[in-house]
């Protein structure tokens, strides 16, 4: 089967709208989600934000069944093979289902240690491990939609994720403030509505794959070559992580004032963050889609074409956030203090985003080139190179919240500098199909 080329520009377009509204479901879900929280008080905020800077760990070990899909499935789409690359979306949804069950049982044995580990006071701890506990229990469904959005995405059906997951994430937005407030499960109430949203997701993708595929066995070949190259994956989601929990540990220690405003400009940073990435997203399935045809120029093109857009994404997000510096902040919460430390890390977080556009842009340009070993990495360099000991640095000297958020940026420089330099060779156009 040939399929047929879509105008590049055209293609960028489709598939960068369809990933914005996927990408923000979720963190808009999120963001209700804090917003309902914050107005319990300053300590179940701070349990929420430990409690879903665990859930962000653990969703680590899924990374690869989405992006890595993803580029595996767009490369055997560019070459005409559309049957393999849904086939991929089978194998990786067994795994994700695999592995799911098994961060359930690590998470629940686990939650107690882990929440003490990074909770600054007793009150935050007891948050965040109940909130936790019933929150964990939705990674099955995390992460099978994920392998559903990464085969949609590699072969570049652009409206059923859309659908899927704004109906989910729709009802769960309803349902928190409902479970929360007149239902009076308080903080626990956000984390049924979250594990609601994700089975519902779920579900709608697995229909839409098994009317799809032409067979639903697992295929061992196929699981272990995407295992592959979900190791690089995970090394890199992973020290993405050891960096945030940095953070967030220096953040609780720092007061809990502190900790909420981190989780406040956190979730902005995250919500801005996978808009951005929307155009990562798009290139990772027209660049790998262009290697599998062995047009390694129209992948360069692809490269530098999303990369622009990326720019331009990171400073108008820039420029709306820095006019909402007093009103956005008072959206999630009304405590004096917490107001004044989210002042405290605005600055960082609005001069950051023009160049976080072109590093996620990078991103998805290298993960559909499946040049993952190279991010992995960079990645590592910049998080332990830079973030991590710039916050042990703003807690141990007491820069502050600000020094928290002086790593965030120093860590988007170092990437910057380095895929820049990257995409400019030629190591990472590599054609044809991966076995």
């Amino acid at each position: 089967m040939t399929v047929p080329a879509a105008p590049p520009a055209r293609a960028l377009l489709a598939l960068s709208a369809s990933a914005f509204v996927v990408l923000a479901a979720e963190p808009l879900y999120l963001l209700v989600d804090t917003a309902v929280v914050g107005h319990l008080g300053p300590h179940a905020l701070a349990g929420l934000g430990v409690g879903a800077a665990l859930m962000a760990l653990l969703t680590i070990v899924g990374t690869f069944v989405e992006y890595g899909t993803t580029s595996r499935a767009a490369r055997w789409y560019g070459a005409g093979r559309v049957d393999a690359a849904i086939g991929e979306g089978v194998q990786a949804s067994w795994l994700a289902a695999v592995i799911g069950l098994a961060v359930v049982a690590a998470g629940e044995m686990f939650a107690g240690p882990l929440t003490s580990l990074l909770a600054g006071s007793h009150s935050t701890q007891q948050a965040a491990e109940s909130w936790f506990r019933i929150a964990v229990l939705g990674m099955p469904g995390v992460l099978l939609v994920l392998a559903g959005n990464g085969w949609m995405r590699g072969v570049q059906r652009t409206r059923e994720p859309v659908w899927i997951v704004v109906t989910a994430n729709a009802l769960s937005a309803i349902g928190s403030p409902l479970l929360v407030y007149p239902a009076g499960l308080g903080l626990q109430g956000s984390a049924i509505a979250n594990v609601g949203a994700q089975a519902v997701a779920a579900a709608l993708f697995l229909r839409a794959l098994g009317k799809a595929a032409t067979g639903v066995r697992p295929n061992r070949t196929v699981m272990r070559a995407q295992v592959l190259v979900g190791r690089d994956l995970i090394l890199r989601s992973a020290a993405f992580q050891v960096a945030f929990l940095t953070a967030a540990a220096v953040a609780s220690r720092m007061g809990t004032a502190q900790i909420a405003a981190h989780q406040i400009g956190l979730q902005l940073w995250e919500f801005t963050a996978l808009l951005l990435d929307s155009f990562a997203i798009a290139a990772q399935s027209l660049v790998g889609a262009a290697l599998g045809a062995s047009d390694a120029a129209a992948a360069r093109v692809m490269a530098w074409q999303v990369s622009r857009w990326g720019l331009y994404a990171g400073v108008a997000f820039g420029a709306v956030f820095a006019a909402g510096r007093v009103l956005i902040p008072r959206v999630f919460t009304s405590s004096p203090e917490v107001l004044a430390q989210t002042h405290i890390l605005w600055p960082w977080f609005v001069a950051m985003l023009p160049a976080a556009g072109i590093v996620f842009a990078l991103d998805g340009v290298l993960i559909g080139a499946g040049d993952v070993g190279f991010l992995r990495t960079i990645t590592i360099v910049a998080a332990v190179g830079a973030f991590a000991p710039l916050n042990l640095a703003a807690l141990h000297w007491k820069w502050g919240i600000g020094g928290v958020w002086a790593g965030l940026a120093a860590f988007i420089v170092v990437r910057l500098v380095g895929m820049v330099l990257r995409t400019r060779g030629d190591k990472w156009a590599v054609t044809g199909v991966t076995a």
